[in-house]
């Protein structure tokens, strides 16, 4: 079935499915996507005797438009890749403290990093945020016809 996360509770680690116009409690043991779960995510889930027994992020099926800039992602890097401002852009904050913590220990060889990314990124090689939405590209592709 094909829902949304109406709400997320962390500290018990539930949350509420909304699907038409009913609601189904899920677990975060449930959960199968490796991004974490937010509120308003579409998911697809499975119910079994009325209870949710698996939850999956399914935002790209839903949502074929892509949700943030390949472009704003390179002029991140470029310009903030050290401290990974264009990690945190695309949602991922691990990656994006690491680079902030590499940056500080090694007093600032982490621009190294910024500017590779920079690179993969603009090359198409980093193509998707951290909920496996492709990235908007800056470059209108051909169409064959």
């Amino acid at each position: 079935m094909l829902g949304h996360i109406e709400s997320l509770d962390l500290e018990t680690r539930t949350g509420v499915i909304k699907h038409e116009d009913s609601f189904y409690e899920f677990h975060m043991d449930q959960w199968t996507s490796v991004a974490e779960p937010e509120v308003n995510d579409d998911v697809e889930f499975t119910l079994e005797d009325g209870q949710v027994i698996q939850v999956e992020l399914v935002g790209t099926y839903l949502t074929p438009e892509p949700v943030k800039s390949q472009l704003t992602a390179v002029l991140l890097a470029l310009f903030t890749g050290m401290v990974g401002g264009h990690r945190f852009y695309l949602g991922y904050w691990q990656i994006g403290l690491a680079m902030v913590a590499f940056t500080l220990i090694t007093q600032g060889f982490g621009v190294v990093w910024g500017v590779v990314e920079c690179f993969l990124l603009f090359s198409g090689h980093i193509h998707a945020d951290a909920k496996g939405r492709p990235l908007k590209p800056f470059r209108k592709q051909e169409q064959n016809t």
